[in-house]
């Protein structure tokens, strides 16, 4: 087989970026996308500027990746915002926010990836959920809700996408050091990492290790999962 392509989306910075030198370092074809544009470049990487949710710009650039490489290997779904307020304090358009993003975008993603792999009949599929919807974080319901829809969806895509030869996988980290977590009262996510059998923060290399787990060719056999970080 030739070089893999692998999708990732949220790749302006932290883990998205992260993603990206990685899978480049092991020698993939890397496309990304963030809403913002990035300041950097890599070889094997090309860049898309849209929404995940703003589907005439997804469909296009499906269509431009499978112009360019007739199909799509890997895709991970790293996009996702964060709403970290007391319902009470929580106004609808954040809700709806997150749940496009979180949610709807995911399913984008999925859905039009799905239509090369199912042409190739291989494909792996990796969605992001949190160790904040098994432990029910309070303060965190349009983001808890969020992740929880994205698990849900995941085991329900995994059944649709099986006869393709198609996995659908989901991890759940624990907090990670990036400057969404910096925003944080310190309090609240040291009672996280209190709450964790292993209590520490996640680094991106945890992240890295289930989702190469999840890319092998040899877990053919794994889909509609999902693996939690620390423990929880």
């Amino acid at each position: 087989m030739s070089k893999p392509i692998t999708l990732i989306t949220g790749t302006r910075k932290g883990i998205g970026k992260f993603l990206v030198e990685h899978y480049i370092g092991k020698g993939h074809i890397v496309i990304g996308c963030s809403r913002g544009d990035i300041d950097w470049q890599l070889d094997n990487y090309e860049h898309f500027t849209l929404d995940v949710v703003d589907e005439k710009k997804v469909k296009k650039m499906f269509s431009s990746v499978r112009k360019k490489y007739g199909r799509v290997d890997n895709l991970i779904n790293n996009a996702g915002i964060a709403s970290m307020n007391h319902s009470l304090l929580t106004p609808v358009s954040t809700v709806q926010k997150v749940l496009n993003t979180n949610v709807v975008g995911t399913f984008l993603f999925c859905r039009e990836a799905a239509k090369l792999m199912k042409k190739t009949k291989y494909g792996r599929m990796v969605n992001f959920t949190t160790v904040a919807v098994p432990l029910k974080l309070e303060g965190e319901a349009a983001y808890v809700a969020s992740k929880a829809g994205v698990k849900s969806l995941t085991e329900v895509l995994s059944r649709e996408y099986a006869e393709y030869n198609v996995t659908v996988n989901t991890i759940g980290p624990v907090p990670i050091e990036t400057d969404l977590i910096r925003a944080v009262p310190a309090d609240k996510i040291q009672n996280l990492l209190d709450r964790q059998a292993i209590q520490r923060f996640g680094s991106f290399e945890d992240v890295v290790n289930v989702i190469d787990f999840y890319l092998k060719p040899e877990s053919a056999f794994i889909t509609g999962q999902t693996l939690y970080l620390g423990g929880v």
